[in-house]
């Protein structure tokens, strides 16, 4: 009954909800995905600011990841954002830069960006 998790740090939009969970699912051959969402998780975290907010992603990705066989932890940006109105260029920017700031919480996990573009088809970022 070893089943493996990802953990994606998403926006709360529900149209990349799926396409996320679907792609992880696939493509690092998990079999269930744990969602932490936030309006634009990406600038909030590559910002570094919003120590609430911060703390309680951080709380919530140790949960997810805690006694996993997999530890992956995908951070998500995405067209049409409302919480992050950036372009994608920017948001490209910001999800590299939040990758650098979970990988600080020292995790011993891998962590990926991923971006979800107009028509909902999840791409990973290098």
């Amino acid at each position: 009954m070893n089943k493996k998790f990802a953990t994606a740090i998403n926006c709360m939009d529900g149209r990349v909800q799926l396409p996320v969970i679907h792609w992880l699912k696939k493509e690092a051959q998990v079999d269930y995905v744990d969602m932490i969402t936030e309006p634009g998780p990406n600038k909030v975290l590559s910002e570094n600011k919003d120590r609430i907010v911060i703390e309680s992603i951080k709380k919530r990705v140790e949960i997810s990841t805690k006694r996993r066989i997999l530890k992956l932890i995908a951070i998500v940006g995405h067209f049409d954002c409302l919480g992050n109105p950036a372009k994608k260029d920017t948001q490209l920017k910001e999800i590299r830069s939040a990758i650098e700031v979970v990988k600080s919480w020292n995790l011993d996990a891998k962590i990926i960006g991923l971006w979800v573009d107009e028509n909902f088809k999840v791409n990973q970022i290098d």
